[in-house]
């Protein structure tokens, strides 16, 4: 386990933003009634907020309405902020990074650090952990994490298995430096083994986009796709997840002398239901402690913990101070656990576009 723990940051602030279209998985065409019923019951998902995939909103205009929101209502100076960090696998081009094209958006400073992680599921505390080791040296005062994706632009529409999860957000996090702010705790971990558990085959440079990548399939599992779609082996995800999502956060308590009784919520990323209960029951934290909103947002990736926060527990971010264990995982294959505190933060209401 790849354990850090990183002081003088503070998280200041959070904002979210989806997309204003709902999609209902009721109405989900290729499913019987009884069906879809037994996948909303077991995966939780009843509907999901999703852009149409035809760039009238992509990922970084999600981020940029959750940064303008939170920049307005923290009253920071555009021209203060020092560090950009785009968490997505959705960017709105191959070149340049996204975190260039916001940067000139929210009008920063030209003396702004800004650059991409293109990190799924794990983005949120991979994120956390790079800004907040750049900042913790006291040379870059103020900060933003933007975390999001539009990843159900890669969702086959005849693969149940991420047609109906898959869903959009875009995030921001404000962070400051602060030589007084709590400690953050992160395990992280990777397993590139398992890259074929989550893939997009063609359009990278491997496998460049062709005229076969277009041309459609049915694969092993009878799901007709074209390898430029989201291919999931759920069984493999699943199997990752439920064996070593308890193994880093036990791993983290215990390298950090961190109790349970000192963590008021447990914040899973969203990738299921059914999985994120497995895992919570063997933690043996308590249902009070362990929010979900997958019912009605479905699986964001990386976006999903900040977004559960802004949606769950919005009145009590911003009246107490609060301490959190957070873990996501999935596509790499990627896992990240952390602990962290905010007291009394800024956390506008979530936002639609």
């Amino acid at each position: 386990m790849a354990y850090l723990k990183i002081d003088n940051v503070a998280i200041k602030g959070l904002s979210a933003c989806v997309p204003e279209r709902v999609v209902r998985n009721i109405d989900y065409p290729y499913l019987s009634e009884e069906e879809i019923n037994k996948y909303i019951s077991t995966i939780g998902v009843e509907e999901r907020h999703c852009a149409i995939p035809d760039g009238s909103i992509c990922t970084s205009d999600l981020c940029y309405a959750s940064a303008k929101q939170l920049i307005d209502e923290l009253k920071w100076n555009p021209e203060e902020i020092q560090l950009l960090v785009f968490v997505s696998h959705t960017a709105d081009y191959k070149l340049p990074s996204t975190a260039c094209i916001l940067q000139d958006r929210l009008g920063l400073s030209t003396a702004t650090m800004a650059f991409d992680s293109p990190l799924g599921c794990s983005g949120f505390v991979y994120g956390l952990a790079m800004a907040a080791s750049i900042m913790q040296s006291g040379c870059i005062k103020k900060g933003l994490l933007l975390v999001g994706n539009t990843q159900s632009f890669y969702a086959a529409p005849k693969d149940q298995g991420t047609a109906l999860l898959f869903a959009d957000a875009g995030t921001a996090i404000a962070l400051e430096f602060n030589p007084e702010a709590p400690s953050m705790e992160f395990d992280l971990y990777t397993n590139g083994a398992g890259k074929d558990a989550l893939i997009i085959p063609d359009g990278g440079c491997r496998n460049p986009f062709n005229a076969q990548s277009l041309e459609e399939y049915t694969d092993e599992a009878g799901v007709v796709r074209t390898p430029l779609y989201e291919k999931m082996d759920g069984l493999e995800v699943f199997q990752f997840a439920s064996k070593n999502v308890p193994k880093s956060i036990n791993g983290l308590m215990e390298q950090f002398s961190i109790s349970q009784e000192d963590i008021d919520y447990l914040l899973l990323h969203q990738a299921n239901k059914f999985l994120c209960e497995k895992i919570r029951k063997r933690l043996k934290f308590p249902e009070d402690k362990t929010p979900y909103n997958i019912d009605r947002f479905g699986n964001t990736s990386g976006a999903t913990i900040p977004l559960l926060m802004v949606t769950e527990l919005n009145q009590r971010l911003q009246s107490e101070r609060l301490s959190f264990i957070a873990s996501g995982f999935g596509v790499g294959l990627s896992l990240g656990s952390v602990r962290f505190t905010t007291d009394n933060i800024i956390c506008p209401p979530l936002l639609t576009l």
